[in-house]
This record gives structure tokens, sequence and C-alpha cells, in this order.
């Protein structure tokens, strides 16, 4: 027999199986021994109070094992010579565009702007080596997007853009570990991901599709309002449909399709720093315990949010046991980003820390216009690398001397390779977004004991939280003046996340017909 329970347990009791199974056993008033295997089927961690417990719904099986069907199968099929849709851009919401395309019997064509994931690694490393960015291939451009080199975060709050569990599932399919699919907050890691989205590349050829790198696109071929190609790598592809799935960073896009007259939209987005904690400090503060979190509980997170001004500060992209990394797109830009492996086992924890800026706060900072929200992006990053003394040297300050407008004298160890410099941000950074920055780091400490300390060290900046602008579109997803053009994922500004973009790229993906 087969039954589902739902448990509250403490970490040791969750962490070994012979103890869970005599709990469960003693819950269920059956003999352990008949208890024949027990699977968690979803997992959550409860720090709300003082004990900490798991939230588990576990699956068990009495007196035999029963067989049940969880294989996940894909209905791929060979697309050779079927009709081509130009997918642009090799990131999650281009990757499951064309995944979902072969199971419509369409050939997807991407084009990548950057790098095959090894070659993409090789120009990390030499980013780290050199200072000197690739504007191709980096943290933000090749294959995989973004997100290949940012943790593999997955969890997303909405929950009306599509089908949660089957992308996650897509994920397990190519290679992701199973505990995504059991974990309330999942994530694949930085050093897993890269696998799975070269499987996910395999896949897409196997059955037909194309993938082309080193291939930018340059240009939107138009006959009237009707797409019928790009021009990208200097050559033309022809197709009635394009996905347009380039990623929130792909400024250069925006400037070529605003020069083609395609209708463009400014929209609210968010700047700020990024905040790095000792791990262990964030575990005390989260597991109210001055031990850390001990053998059973993973790395500790925190989600806050306030409101100053009748505008969001938030924490964003909260990387526990992470590394804070550069992300700098082009020459003469400082911009920071968090990732984490697998294992979330690094000394550190970061998240970014930001406040939303629209079209109110750009005015005021005298930045007007279409582009007045990427023109900004572009200052502060210019600013920041200003004050980290060029290259990929990061500005940084002590928390506590940012909230009370001095200099740090001394600061402490970073996971930032490229180093830090200590930098009077508050003097720099624009005071309009420093005043509520200082509201919500302080409204955060003083929910949090030990959040606020000298031990914390903010490093600038943290630019990309999304799109700046906005590529409209009806709601069959086609942009309202081109025929044959989805604008799709983050870049187009319906999304903000690895699994947000994947939904909003199979969503278009199912518009074509």
């Amino acid at each position: 027999m087969y039954k589902e329970i739902q448990l509250r347990v403490k970490p040791e009791v969750a962490g070994v199986a012979e103890v869970l199974k005599k709990f469960v056993a003693r819950s269920e008033g059956i003999l352990p021994e008949r208890i024949k295997h027990i699977e968690v089927v979803r997992r959550s961690v409860d720090a709300r109070q003082k004990e900490v417990l798991f939230n588990l719904t576990v699956g068990i099986h009495i007196d035999c094992v029963e067989k049940r069907e969880k294989v996940f199968l894909p209905a791929y099929r060979d697309v050779s010579g079927a009709e081509p849709v130009i997918v642009v851009g090799a990131g999650p919401g281009g990757l499951f565009a064309a995944l979902r395309l072969i199971e419509k019997g369409f050939c997807p064509i991407i084009l990548e702007r950057g790098k095959a994931v090894d070659l993409r690694k090789k120009d990390l490393n030499s980013l780290y080596k050199t200072g000197v960015v690739n504007e191709d291939s980096n943290f933000g451009f090749g294959e995989g997007g973004a997100g290949t080199f940012s943790d593999g975060k997955l969890y997303t709050r909405s929950k009306k853009r599509g089908d949660v569990r089957r992308a996650l599932e897509i994920l397990v399919f190519h290679g992701a570990h199973e505990h995504i699919l059991v974990d309330a907050h999942p994530h694949v890691g930085t050093d897993k991901l890269p696998g799975v989205i070269v499987n996910m590349r395999k896949t897409i050829e196997k059955y037909g599709g194309e993938v082309h790198f080193n291939t930018r696109m340059t240009d939107l071929l138009l006959s009237g309002n009707q797409v019928c190609g790009v021009v990208a790598g200097g050559k033309e592809f022809l197709a009635r449909h394009v996905i347009l799935a380039t990623g929130h960073s792909a400024r250069d896009v925006y400037r070529m399709l605003w020069q083609k007259s395609v209708l463009l939209e400014p929209k609210d987005f968010a700047v700020g720093l990024r905040l790095e904690h000792p791990q262990q400090d964030i575990d005390c503060m989260q597991y109210h315990t001055a031990s850390g979190r001990g053998p059973w509980l993973p790395a500790a997170e925190y989600n806050f949010v306030t409101n100053v001004e009748g505008r969001g500060v938030y924490s964003f992209c909260m990387c526990p046991g992470g590394v804070v990394v550069p992300a700098a797109t082009a020459p003469g830009q400082q911009v920071v980003n968090g990732m984490s492996s697998s294992g979330r086992n690094t000394p550190w924890a970061n998240s970014a820390i930001v406040t939303a800026v629209g079209k109110g706060e750009l005015e005021r900072l005298q930045f007007g216009g279409l582009f007045g929200g990427v023109d900004f992006q572009e200052y502060l990053e210019h600013k920041a690398w200003e004050e980290g003394g060029g290259g990929l040297i990061a500005p940084a300050q002590v928390l506590p001397d940012f909230l009370t407008g001095r200099e740090s004298r001394l600061l402490p160890s970073a996971s930032y390779k490229p180093g830090i410099r200590s930098s009077r941000m508050d003097v720099w950074f624009p005071e309009l977004l420093y005043k509520r920055l200082v509201a919500g780091l302080s409204h955060f400490g003083r929910r949090a004991g030990g959040f606020v300390s000298d031990r914390a060290l903010l490093l600038g900046v943290e630019t990309r939280t999304s799109s700046p602008l906005r590529i409209p579109r009806t709601e069959g997803r086609m942009h309202p003046e081109i025929k044959g053009l989805y604008p799709c994922g983050e870049g187009a500004g319906y999304a903000g996340g690895i699994i947000s973009a994947a939904l909003d790229g199979e969503k278009c993906a199912e518009s074509i017909d």
C-alpha cells in the first residue's frame, strides 16, 4: 500500500533515514519493518519560531514497494525539414521555447551571440586573469544565458505563467537532480547547471533543430509589418516567426529595434548594491542559534521587503553559501552578481539589496526619454568602475558605515575574486536612492538581529535585476505592430528568473501556428 502523509519534524529526524522511518511508524501506529520505503515528495524549512522544523510530505510504501510511474517523457519528434522558427538567444526562454517548438513540429533555429558552455568557461577564467570583458561571452551572454552561472535558482512566485512542475521535470530529464522536484526553493547550482544546458542543446540538435553560437543578431528583416527573418553573424536567417529572447542586458538589440521603429516601452526596474555576510552569521540569524545550522539544515537564506516613500526596497537573488562575481558585459562597467554551487558551501552568503526605479525617479535624476533607464544603468556602472579604480575591482563599504555615511577604513574578507576597494558609496550613489536603501537596510536590521554588523559588506553595483524596457505584445504574445515577432523572457520585460523565463518561452512557442 502507498500513502502520503504530512509531517513536521526536527532536522535530525528529517536528515536520518532510519530515524525518519521510526518516526513515521509511530505516527501511523505500525511496526517499522512494515515500511519498505519512504520517499520525500515535498520539503521545506520552517524557521519562523525558535525551534526550526522541516515540513515534509512523504510517501510511504507499506508491506511492499508499489511501482509508481514517475518518468517524464516529453513528446519530442524529428523536425528535420519542418518549417523553421528563429529563436534569438539561448537562455532559458530561448531553450525552452525551442524544445516546445520541437514538440509542436517546428524546427527551431537558435542564434546565440555568445559561445558554448565549455568555451564560455574559458572566457570567464580569462576575465578573472586579465580583467578584460569579452562583450559576447561573459557572465551575462553565452549558452544558457545569465542564469547558467548564477546559482540556478528555480523558485518563482508566479503561478499563472505556466506549468512549473513541467519545467522542473524537463530540467530533471536533462540531468538536474530530482531534489528540485521536492524542495520548496529548488536550485541546481552553478556547478551542475552547465551540464544540464548542454544536454538541452543536444536534445534540440538530436531532433533536427539548429544552434548557432557566435551569431549576434544585428538586424530584423521585415516585409511591411511582417517578420521575414534576421541578420546575425553576418548572415541572413529567414523565417516567418521570430522569438526574441535576448536577455535583459542586450542593450544593442533595444537600440537596433528602435532604429527599425519597432515599438518599445519604458518599465520600472530596480538598482542597488550586493550585500555579503559570513554564512555563519546568516545561519545564526535565521535559525535562532549561536552555533549555526548544524549538520541537518541547509545554508540559511533570507527574503526581506519593505516600502519606503511608496517604493519597494527588497532583497533579490539571495545566494547562500555563494560568491559575488563580476557581471559586466562591456568595458568601462562595474557590475556585480551572485552565484552558488549546488553544495552552497562557501563561507559567505550574498544578496542584492535594491530599490525600484521608474519614470518619476529617472526624471528627478535627469535621465529622461525611452532609454532613460538604460542610460541610468550605464551611468551607475561607469561610476562604480571609476570608484573601483578601473578593471574589475569592486567599490565596497561596510554596512554600518554605509548607513551612517562614513569611510570604511577596514574591509572584511570577501568572496569577490578580482578584489575590493573602500569607497564612500553614500557619496556617489544617487542620494534619492541611497536614502531609500538606508531606510530599507535599517528596517531589515531591526527585524533580524545580527543583520547589521561590521562583518557585512556592500559591493557595487547591482543594476541588472530586470530590463528597463519592455517590448510590448498582445495576449497572443505577438508584438502588436510586427506580425510574427514574439518578444520573450527577461529581455522583453516579461520574466524575472530562470523558471519564469522558461515558462514564457514555452508560452511563446505555443502561440505559434
